[in-house]
Parts: structure tokens; sequence; C-alpha cells
């Protein structure tokens, strides 16, 4: 058992270097949850651990994939197009919105950037190359390769806003955990432009926010709506992201890569705040969308 426990704290470790005691101790006993439920299994602890390790994963896509938004409703709007880079060594995989020119032809501008500029395959295949320190051999299996997954959620304010969400899946070569990372556009559709922090918010207001945000954080944690050792939103934390939201549901959204705000086996990557919360930030001009 003490082997075990052991092994459990090593991969713990590995998935985010922010966990605590606490957190490995919550683990040893989930584990140990599973291994009873099991009993008359006759697998090994490290049958184990690898168990427990496939549970986290599947929680963790599980809380991205399930997400609804509105993609049916925008079906006429938003088109769906893919790309795909099957090499022996990586697989690199994009699932795009392509908004539809026949509605408007200045959605020109959305679908530009997001291909020109946000697509960037060379790039990502250097981040593979280098950060995975790929390299092709005879002993590489197609299993065992990098891979870099890209898909998208998108969600509709009144006709005028789309917000889109990427979310990526990376596995790195000999790494045993993959890592997920977030990108947000917020595209206003009347003006045909994409809008930042500044459309939304009062200029200055970024640690206004951060306090209703983590506000907003520490009922969910101490409420056990979501894991009691997560964390709050730290000022770097936020500043590096505080463009990273979507509008759903009266609601932002803000999203924050592996680790920045609960450990990584949890599935927890967002806050949502309500609009009303926003109040004493929102930018009272005009072309603000969430002013409604």
């Amino acid at each position: 058992m003490k082997i075990l426990i052991i092994l459990v704290i090593c991969i713990s470790l590995l998935a985010c270097k922010k966990e605590t005691s606490k957190q490995m101790e919550y683990k040893r006993i989930q584990l140990e949850k599973q291994r009873d439920t099991k009993s008359n299994d006759s697998i090994t602890g490290l049958d184990e651990i690898e168990f427990q390790r496939e549970q986290s994963l599947k929680i963790k896509r599980e809380s991205i994939l399930k997400k609804e938004d509105d993609q049916e409703e925008l079906k006429e709007l938003v088109l769906s197009k893919s790309f795909l880079k099957d090499e022996d060594c990586y697989l690199i995989t994009f699932k795009y919105p392509y908004l539809n020119e026949g509605i408007n032809q200045s959605h020109a501008n959305f679908n530009s950037y997001l291909e020109k500029d946000y697509l960037d395959i060379e790039g990502v295949e250097k981040a593979i190359l280098e950060e995975g320190e790929v390299v092709c051999d005879s002993t590489r299996t197609r299993d065992d390769r990098s891979k870099k997954m890209v898909d998208y959620k998108i969600f509709s304010l009144d006709d005028k806003l789309i917000s889109v969400l990427f979310y990526n899946e990376t596995y790195y070569h000999r790494k045993p955990y993959p890592s997920y990372s977030f990108d947000s556009f917020n595209y206003d559709l009347v003006n045909s432009k994409f809008m930042k922090y500044e459309d939304f918010f009062n200029t200055g207001s970024e640690e206004e926010l951060r306090e209703i945000l983590n506000e907003v954080l520490s009922k969910k944690i101490k409420s056990g709506e979501i894991y009691y050792d997560c964390w709050e939103i730290s000022a770097e934390d936020f500043y590096s992201s505080k463009d990273n939201f979507v509008i759903n549901n009266l609601t932002v959204e803000y999203f924050f890569d592996d680790c920045v705000i609960c450990p990584a086996y949890t599935g927890t990557f967002s806050v949502s705040i309500p609009l009303e919360l926003l109040k004493p930030v929102l930018k009272q001009h005009n072309s603000n969308p969430l002013l409604l």
C-alpha cells in the first residue's frame, strides 16, 4: 500500500505543480474507493493508477465536450471547417467556425483572421517539435505520437455578438498527461470587428473585476460546487487572460489553462460571473453589447 501511495503522489506532481498535500490525500482516498468497488477484480496497484489516470482524463475532457453551446441555432450563420495534418511523428487537427459570407460580406474579416493568423499551422508544428522533443525513429508507434487537437464552442448574444471558445488538447511525446489551454474571441456582428476587454469593461478596471471573479470563485469553493482546494486567481494570471472570456447566457465566463485555478485532474477550467455582478465595471457606451 505504501508503494501505491508513493506512485499516486508522483503522478499527481507531474499533473500540476501547484497541488498540495490535501489534494494528494484526496486522490489517495478516491483511489481507495475505486479499489473497494473493484474488490473482486484481480488488478494490480499499477493497474489502479492507470485506471485513476484514465478517469481523470475522462472527467477533464467531458467537462469541455459536454458544454452546451449555440451551434445548432447558428447553423445558417456558422459553418464548421476542419484541418488535418497526419504525420508519422505528430497529428494536428483543427476544427473552427467559418461565418457565411453570403449573409454579410464583411464576415470575411472574421474568416481571414482565423485562417491566416490564428490557425498558424507552421507555429503549431514548430511548438510540437520543440516542446515535445519529437524525433522520428523506427520504434515510434502512431499511438505514441505528439498530438494537437483543437475544437470549439460558439455562443450568441441577441444576434449582435458571437463568442468563440477554442479548446486545445495537446499530448506531448513521453508525457503522461495531455495539457489543456483555451483561446476565446468575441466578435461584433453588427460592426464586423473583434472586441477586447476595453470594449466591454472600464479602462483600468482589471483589479476590480478580478476581485469580483475571486468572490464568485470563493463562494463556489465554500459551497462545494467546485473542488475545495481550488484557489483564487492571481493578478498575473488574470492580466494574462483578461480577454479570455465568452458571453454565455447573460454571464461572462472566464477560461483559464490547466492548473491556473484548480488542480489539473478536477476538470475545472472556468468561472462564470452573472452580468448583474459586473455592472460596476461595465463600460457605459452604446456600442457595448452587454448593456442590455
